[in-house]
């Protein structure tokens, strides 16, 4: 077998700055274990956190909030607004400009999964959108 050909455990100790300005906790893609078709990662966003407004290009996210809540402008101008707490899903499309945030007092932790297995390949940061919101608190 060869590298690519057998199964990995990766112990999620590593972590890399994204463009998006948050820091994800490596696990699965391409840079990691040689995934072909998926990335699979760790987020937390600590109590203020904001990522710059982007967008990906090329593949669709999936995310499963475990702790905390977290809100996201979404839209072509982040026209739209979601908010969403431990035990949810969220599905982003690919191509849709989104900003998250964290407005609220606690950690917000999460596992994204993307259809591209490279951790940054397909990110189109949007500066342009980045002044669009200010994000507002969440209701309790």
């Amino acid at each position: 077998m060869t590298g690519q050909d057998t199964c990995r455990i990766v112990r999620g100790n590593g972590s890399y700055e994204g463009r998006q300005g948050l820091t994800y906790f490596a696990g699965i893609s391409a840079e990691g274990v040689g995934s072909r078709g998926i990335c699979m990662h760790l987020l937390r966003m600590p109590p203020g956190a904001r990522a710059k407004a982007h967008l990906h290009e090329a593949h669709e996210t999936a995310i499963f909030v475990l702790s905390g809540q977290a809100g996201m402008w979404y839209g072509e101008q982040l026209e739209y607004h979601l908010a969403v707490q431990a035990g949810d899903y969220l599905y982003i499309p690919a191509g849709v400009p989104h900003l998250p945030y964290n407005p609220g007092p606690d950690e917000a932790v999460a596992v994204l999964s993307r259809t591209d297995p490279n951790e940054q390949e397909s990110v189109m940061l949007r500066p342009d959108l980045d002044e669009v919101h200010r994000a507002p608190a969440l209701a309790p």
